[in-house]
């Protein structure tokens, strides 16, 4: 599998610190990433700083 990310971390505009790879070579998003963009998307992210619950589908921390 090819790791050189740079052509989508270029089109999206990403910086390197916004994301990385997992074990299986999937992106993950990072925490940095979730404040930059904002908002939360309400998918159950991996790190999630807004405390978004899944199962309840309830915010833990106000946005």
């Amino acid at each position: 599998m090819d790791n050189d990310l740079t052509g989508f971390s270029k089109k999206n505009n990403l910086d390197q610190g916004d994301y990385y790879l997992s074990d299986e070579g999937y992106i993950v998003f990072t925490e940095k990433y979730h404040l930059k963009r904002g908002y939360c998307c309400k998918s159950g992210c991996k790190h999630c700083p807004y405390g978004f619950n899944p199962k309840t589908g309830e915010l833990k921390k106000p946005i």
